[in-house]
């Protein structure tokens, strides 16, 4: 079967979690494929509730000092598996983290109630002589499914595909979107769009690996 490359992703999985997002942002009524999508107003209709990290009650104070400071890049955000009384689900997001970010997390877990997938659960794995030691009981498919399918109703491949060949950068192409650079250069890479970018921003890849690889030798550097 003929699909044009122009209007879905050249990729079997990748057309299969598009279509999906295009029946989500359908659902959200945006009327353009460059309309930016709002999250917050989807999970009203998933029944996802976020509430501030500040409102959890019982924390010890060690343990919210570690999750907004060393631990903050463990974690984004999740759902309670239990529902409210009314059915709705308690979300959290990591407030250090910015909102294009967040953005992207509770995309996530909006597309994780619109795919019908069953609520993930904490299990007990471990005990050592500092306690307990929690690990969520992942599945992986659902897991790839939801954050492919929440990043493609946030940056839809038609927009993505027109904006890569006006010469915008992956920075200008996540401003509009509001959401994160490394979110639209995932979206550039699954939906092989990746070499056509590198192509028109020869300058930057190059600047931005040559960084990354200095980060990199003082890294090595400072443990040598």
């Amino acid at each position: 079967m003929y699909v044009d490359d122009k209007v879905l992703p050249p990729t079997q999985k990748g057309r299969f979690y598009e279509l999906r997002a295009q029946g989500l942002r359908d659902f959200a009524g945006l009327s353009s494929d460059d309309e930016p999508l709002d999250p917050f107003a989807l999970a009203n209709y998933a029944k996802l509730m976020v509430v501030d990290f500040n409102m959890i009650m019982g924390l010890s104070e060690e343990a919210r000092a570690h999750l907004l400071g060393q631990g903050s890049n463990a974690w984004s955000g999740g759902t309670a598996s239990r529902p409210l009384p009314n059915g709705w689900r308690l979300v959290i997001l990591n407030p250090t983290h910015g909102a294009q970010r967040n953005n992207a997390t509770l995309m996530e877990e909006v597309c994780h109630v619109f795919l019908g997938h069953k609520a993930n659960r904490l299990a007990i794995v471990a005990q050592d002589k500092h306690g307990k030691m929690a690990s969520r009981d992942y599945n992986d498919d659902d897991e790839e499914a939801a954050y492919a399918v929440g990043a493609a109703s946030l940056v839809p491949f038609t927009a993505l595909r027109r904006f890569v060949f006006q010469g915008k950068t992956s920075k200008e192409i996540a401003q509009h979107f509001n959401v994160s650079r490394d979110l639209v250069e995932y979206r550039m890479k699954v939906s092989r769009l990746w070499q056509d970018y590198k192509a028109q921003h020869p300058e930057e890849i190059q600047r931005r690996y040559a960084q990354q690889n200095g980060y990199r030798g003082n890294a090595e550097g400072r443990r040598n």
